[in-house]
């Protein structure tokens, strides 16, 4: 059994190592994106000085989008209120062949245009483009990830299924690497050893990321969480059309929300308002308070109804306030902050860091020591001493 499994695991990480290393390496870089766009971007990312950021109010909705769209040329879907000493961001995007993802951020006090940002030209998009199909069309590369993921899930149970000692003699010898002894040797216990510290953490980075991977992976992790509940029981409201109004306008009606929900919030929390109601006569007016800038869990979402503005009631795990929702909703919330460690501020950060640097150095160090067991097979042959021939015996009569 224990050879089988080391069978399995060989030709697994022969087979997926090349991408497992690329998702790690760009997983690397993606943990300090927002601190790394805060420390670069500050001309645009953080407000100029002397902005009243905790005294005035800031520009509504409408008058940020009609300034962007004014820059860009095109229809807006939302913006987001960054928080306090942040600026805000009015997000655009297109789908099908004509795809893109165009961002404008303005000072929301003032109005004035701080950046355009297209993701086309952004560096952490490409790394992300990377990370989430290898720099392939979507259709190919997604599902190649997606299935190199599961296979790195197999691989780190089946490595410690090999890991784990059989006898007292070399437990003590699992669990450090022998600095001192020959390269081979060091290469072996950083394989073996790396890969039994950084297991429970490489396992947190894999289940949180196979809920973009597979459809039936993010539908069974939610209903194991939530004790039985299906994400296709979420229901999102709609506006009721006939209470529609002679001179109704939903950019009105959205400022009105803006300035409803704004009171309501923490002074540090951000916002974001999404358009979608100016298309679809049925849809709900949405609105968002984050409760913590920089991660995307800890959230209060509201919608309205676009005619009469009363509040709505959705069902799912991103349905209403944060502090309200069941604990399998607010772990499906916490996903992508998991996924990067953000739930636990900078140490996570710096945890998921490091665990996704030797998650990138298990195929290399693994495949050194396939290599050397090969040229060591190689050498016993050769040095094998021939036989020398049988002599017949004489029979005896």
């Amino acid at each position: 059994m224990r050879k089988l499994v080391g069978k399995v695991h060989l030709w697994l990480g022969l087979a997926s190592g090349l991408i497992v290393f690329i998702i790690s390496i760009t997983g690397c870089l993606l943990a300090f994106e927002w601190e790394l766009r805060s420390l670069f971007g500050k001309q645009w990312f953080h407000l100029e000085p002397g902005a009243k950021t905790a005294q005035a109010a800031p520009l509504p909705p409408s008058a940020l989008r009609a300034i962007a769209e004014k820059e860009l040329g095109k229809t807006a879907q939302g913006v987001i209120y960054g928080g306090k000493n942040y600026s805000s961001v009015m997000q655009f995007y297109g789908r099908g062949e004509n795809a893109y993802y165009k961002q404008v951020f303005v000072n929301p006090y003032n109005g004035k245009v701080l950046k355009v940002w297209d993701a086309k030209s952004d560096f952490f998009r490409v790394v992300l483009e990377g990370h989430f199909s290898l720099w392939l069309p979507r259709k190919i590369g997604q599902p190649i990830v997606a299935y190199a993921t599961l296979v790195f899930f197999v691989l780190l149970v089946s490595g410690l299924v090999l890991w784990w000692p059989r006898n007292k003699a070399a437990r003590k010898q699992r669990f450090s690497v022998k600095w001192d002894a020959k390269w081979k040797r060091k290469n072996y216990d950083l394989h073996n050893v790396l890969g039994f510290y950084v297991m429970s953490i490489a396992l947190i980075l894999v289940i949180t990321g196979l809920v973009w991977g597979f459809k039936w992976w993010s539908n069974g992790l939610y209903y194991v969480t939530t004790g039985g509940k299906s994400l296709s029981q979420a229901v999102i409201p709609i506006s009721d059309t006939t209470r529609l109004t002679p001179g109704h306008s939903v950019a009105q009606n959205t400022d009105i929300v803006w300035a409803r929900v704004w009171k309501s919030k923490p002074a540090e929390s951000g916002m974001s308002m999404y358009f979608g109601a100016d298309k679809d006569p049925k849809a709900a007016i949405s609105a968002t308070i984050n409760h913590r800038p920089g991660t995307y869990y800890k959230t209060d979402n509201y919608l309205f109804d676009q005619y009469t503005l009363q509040p709505l009631k959705a069902t799912g795990p991103y349905a209403g306030k944060y502090a309200e929702a069941a604990m399998g909703d607010k772990f499906r919330r916490m996903n992508y902050d998991l996924h990067v460690g953000a739930v636990w501020g900078l140490p996570g950060k710096l945890l998921m860091f490091f665990a996704s640097l030797i998650c990138a150095s298990l195929p290399i160090t693994g495949l050194c020591v396939w290599l050397g067991r090969k040229k060591k097979a190689k050498k016993a042959k050769k040095a094998e001493p021939r036989r020398a021939p049988v002599q017949p015996q004489p029979v005896l009569s």
